[in-house]
């Protein structure tokens, strides 16, 4: 372990980056464009990689230190890059967001969500894992909620998109300090699968704005083959 002022200050550092962490999960919450949506992903990635740093710092943990290397290559570099790639300048160029609710509504609930998450979270680790109490657990788990909600209200591939990798953040945020020994090989092929997630969302996304000039979930019933007309296939009989 480090020695004591050492350890109080990287306390200090990791606070931080959970505060920033959990404000950046909100402002995706408030976000109403895409490109704002995407900065603030890439925000919340690098305070994610800061912590994992931190703690791998902290608990001399190699295993953090590669989790963190990952996530600071594949989230805030590898992603946004594919995204710019396989999507057209019209879905970043696009004002506002269509979703379910307005922003105060969105913001109360996840108010709500994020204090549910921190009354959940530590009597749980108090009880069960007294070790780990830490508060990247509640905030990643926050950060999950808040994903989970985002994907919900939102209406539009991309920030659905979006909204799936903020859960992911919130799972990573408090799984580094849960667990601290992660295999490297494991964060290697989860950091794959989101990459290839992206790719294919991507790719699809263009193709449906293509065709039918939305990207809008709602619009895909348009792709639904049209029903032929009463009688159409009818044979005439004399």
């Amino acid at each position: 372990m480090t020695d004591p002022p050492f350890t109080a200050a990287l306390d200090a550092l990791n606070a931080l980056a959970c505060g920033l962490f959990l404000l950046a999960a909100f402002a995706i919450v408030a976000t109403r464009q895409t490109r704002g949506c995407l900065l603030l992903f890439i925000g919340q990635s690098l305070l994610l990689a800061a912590s994992a740093f931190v703690l791998g710092v902290k608990y001399q943990s190699l295993h953090l230190v590669a989790v963190g290397a990952v996530n600071l290559v594949s989230k805030p570099i590898v992603i946004p890059w594919i995204l710019r790639r396989t999507l057209s300048a019209e879905v970043y160029a696009r004002r506002e967001i269509d979703q379910v609710l307005n922003i105060p509504i969105s913001l109360l609930i996840a108010l709500i969500l994020a204090v549910l998450a921190y009354f959940l979270t530590l009597p749980m680790l108090s009880a069960v894992a007294p070790q780990f109490r830490s508060a990247n657990v509640p905030i990643g788990f926050a950060g999950l909620l808040l994903g989970a909600y985002t994907l919900t209200v939102r209406r539009e591939a991309v920030p659905m998109l979006i909204g799936i990798l903020a859960m992911e953040n919130g799972a990573f945020f408090a799984g580094i300090a849960l667990s601290r020994d992660l295999p490297f090989i494991v964060e290697l092929a989860i950091a794959s699968d989101g990459l290839v997630l992206v790719f294919v969302t991507g790719v699809l996304v263009r193709a449906i704005q293509r065709h039918i000039g939305s990207t809008r979930v709602g619009e895909l019933v348009s792709l639904r083959e049209e029903s032929p007309a009463p009688g159409a296939g009818a044979e005439e009989t004399p």
